[in-house]
């Protein structure tokens, strides 16, 4: 399995050869590398970076190998053990630290690992500042400290009640109004640090919680990615319970997924809609970002309360980039990812069950109602497999040439905008494929708009 090395960190799956897997040896030099880069940025000062973990398998061992590396490059560690994604970025403006990693290979089966790096404001690195880590791996002139000068763990915590805290501080949360309405909610963790962490701030909001798949083994109940086809437990459950909702997250707890009280899939893609127009509606408008492969619904409702949507690149970095360009309010990714800056800018499940929730308490119907409320759009997922002699970006470019008369992004791949309906092309960074996102009104006409779109990418690569 190939090593995957990418801007907001190395992923890979455990076991077998160096370079090729994420190995302990592997672990050793990108953490060298990233300990190279902070010490750039603050030179002669004793660094200090947060580490935590989801609960997948491999878990332990990859945390005891970065812990450490950290030490050995004279690293002083704040350890967090098991702690969700948003809550280690909170950790680490909390602590004052340099930097943080989290390990974690988010929705990936049990097989992967990952290290996601942080800066000191607990986002994930930018494109030049990834570039250098990367680069920085690739050397071999490493020279770590000598005995007096090797790193210690400064701190051993848990770091969950402070993320809950802060999220039932926001003003935008109404706790009290959450309570009177007496919920009943099923949260399916797939066994990972969303199994302690969610049930907890539910209760603290007065909620009843029905676990399912609760239990921080990393053993996964199920595929961990949270998509409909994935999630038939949960449905099943939230019926027979009768309960108001169903909260599905993934490993490490940064996309959140509902389920309505009917059974049916609230939808990824409109996690964000509703947490917008909860926070749109409260503010009198604003401006709102999600990535160019996510749901119109947003710019609908968002135009509605006044306010300017922008669309960014794919990937958490980019959305909050452009958020901070802009002053968004609030904004996100289509996968279920809530960003909401007053608390800190990252993907969080917490902040967006609780701001759902308040959202629900206020609006006094149900889940399915609520969804039918919002513009209805449907997103087909296809890809196109080519042969590795094809060039993907002149393929891309041809599209982009062929729809000049219409609104047309090439900030990330190729996105058209037509009146009613979008598609967006991006080449895979590590195989050649065409990854085509289509949204329309309906399931068939999204197919239908995908299928238009692939057949034209076959003529251009036949040459007509």
């Amino acid at each position: 399995m190939t090593l995957i090395k990418s801007i907001s960190g190395i992923r890979g799956t455990i076991g077998g050869a160096i370079g090729d897997n994420l190995t302990p040896l592997d672990i050793v030099k990108f953490v060298t590398a990233y300990v190279r880069f902070l010490g750039e940025q603050t030179p002669n000062k004793r660094l200090k970076v947060v580490v935590g973990r989801d609960a997948r398998l491999s878990g332990e061992m990859v945390e005891d190998v970065v812990i450490g590396t950290l030490l050995g490059c004279g690293v002083d560690v704040v350890a967090l053990g098991l702690c969700t994604t948003p809550g280690t970025e909170l950790a680490v403006t909390a602590k004052g630290a340099d930097g943080g990693i989290i390990i974690t290979a988010s929705h990936n089966p049990k097989q992967w690992n990952a290290l996601k790096l942080l800066g000191p404001l607990g986002e994930f690195l930018n494109d030049q500042e990834g570039k250098k880590v990367l680069a920085y791996a690739e050397c071999a002139d490493w020279n770590y400290p000598e005995i007096d000068h090797i790193g210690h763990v400064v701190e051993r915590l848990s770091f969950d009640q402070q993320h809950i805290d802060s999220v039932l501080a926001l003003p935008a949360v109404d706790t009290e109004a959450v309570k009177a309405k007496k919920f009943k909610v099923v949260v399916d963790a797939v066994n990972s640090v969303g199994g302690t962490v969610i049930p907890a701030l539910l209760e603290q909001m007065g909620v009843e919680v029905v676990r399912l798949n609760c239990e921080p083994t990393g053993n996964f109940a199920h595929n961990p990615e949270p998509i409909p086809a994935n999630l038939t437990e949960i449905c099943d459950v939230v019926v027979r319970e009768k309960a108001d909702l169903g909260v599905v997250v993934d490993p490490d707890v940064d996309r959140l997924a509902l389920v309505c009280e009917d059974g049916e899939m609230f939808g990824e893609e409109y996690t964000l809609v509703a947490c917008a127009d909860y926070i749109l509606a409260r503010n009198g408008g604003g401006n709102t970002v999600s990535n160019l492969s996510s749901t119109r619904a947003l710019r609908e409702v968002t135009e509605r309360y006044g306010g300017s949507y922008s669309a960014s690149a794919v990937g958490e970095v980019n959305v909050v980039a452009k958020m901070k360009e802009v002053g968004a309010i609030i904004g996100g990714e289509g996968n279920g990812g809530v960003i909401y800056p007053e608390l800190h800018y990252g993907r969080d499940a917490l902040v967006g069950v609780a701001l759902f929730l308040s959202l629900l308490a206020h609006k006094g119907c149900k889940v399915s109602e609520l969804k039918a409320s919002y513009p209805q759009f449907h997103i087909s997922k296809n890809k196109i497999q080519l042969t590795p002699d094809i060039d993907v970006d002149k393929v891309l470019y041809a599209m982009l040439n062929r729809y000049t008369d219409y609104n047309v992004t090439d900030i990330d791949g190729v996105k058209i905008d037509f009146p009613t309906e979008w598609v967006h092309l991006r080449k895979s960074n590590t195989e050649p494929i065409i990854r085509i996102y289509s949204e329309s009104r309906d399931e068939d006409s999204a197919e239908r708009l995908a299928r238009g779109i692939m057949e034209e990418i076959g003529d251009i690569v036949k040459g007509r």
